[in-house]
């Protein structure tokens, strides 16, 4: 009998008083073993003692998960972050790094709010720090005095690129969408390709085309009820069916 296959999903370190914890998001992992169908693995943020090359042997596939934190403003070249900002620098260290190995090593990534960012700055883009404090844009953020039923509800459309990647996956020119995030991309890093744009023209989803594996990263949180909604179905079923692939290929099954 074949095994699953395990994908790796970055930790956020955070202090919970008094201690630091390594934590992970429960509806990523519930979206990763009900509509992947793959084995979660949670990768600690400690990027001295644990470095990126270290798990990629273990892993057939690579989720990085959205965050209250922000991909620090030194790793893109930006501004200092306004203050009351969050931060996780340990995570930044780890996650880097290990999307690039894994791009390279062929291993599936998908990549999640500030996991879309995390792709963007890897590949030397730059990020708006308040897209809403820019002339034009939307406002993406969430009102966090709602129910997280309101805050993950619908929010607004995307047009999806002809031919892309998921606009094949979805078979839609167009979606609908939540929208948390507060930080955007501002430069899209070098040699990706914009998947989605929302109306008021921010990218909300790209791949690097040049990878030899399956990889996607969104803005958006498809994670959310991912089991009822078509289009997270479409996308976390992909992304599954790639880590199967991927272990056939790397991995021989184990006893049993």
């Amino acid at each position: 009998m074949s095994r699953k296959p395990v994908v790796g999903v970055p930790a956020d370190r955070k202090m919970i008083t008094p201690h630091v914890y390594h934590a992970a998001g429960e509806k990523y992992l519930t979206a990763l073993t009900d509509v992947a169908g793959v084995v979660p693995m949670l990768i600690p943020a400690l990027p001295d003692r644990l470095p990126a090359y270290a798990w990629l042997d273990a892993i057939d596939g690579l989720l990085l998960t959205g965050s209250r934190s922000n991909v620090e403003p030194a790793r893109y070249g930006g501004p200092p972050s306004a203050p009351g900002t969050e931060h996780d620098p340990a995570r930044d260290a780890l996650t880097l790094p290990l999307l690039r190995a894994a791009l390279d090593r062929a291993i599936p990534v998908l990549a999640i709010c500030r996991g879309f960012q995390e792709f963007n700055v890897a590949h030397g883009g730059s990020l708006h720090p308040r897209v809403h404090e820019r002339p034009g844009m939307l406002d993406h953020r969430e009102d966090d005095t709602r129910p997280l039923a309101i805050q993950y509800g619908p929010a607004h459309t995307l047009a999806l690129t002809a031919g892309g990647l998921l606009q094949r996956l979805v078979g839609r020119d167009e979606i609908t969408v939540n929208s948390l995030h507060w930080q955007g991309i501002d430069r899209l890093g070098e040699a990706l390709r914009a998947e989605a744009v929302a109306p008021d023209g921010l990218i909300e989803a790209i791949t690097a085309p040049h990878a030899p594996g399956f990889n996607l990263a969104v803005q958006w949180h498809p994670e959310w009820r991912a089991a009822e909604n078509p289009v997270s179905c479409a996308i976390f079923e992909a992304f599954g069916a790639a880590c199967r692939e991927q272990a056939r290929r790397q991995k021989p099954a184990g006893p049993g």
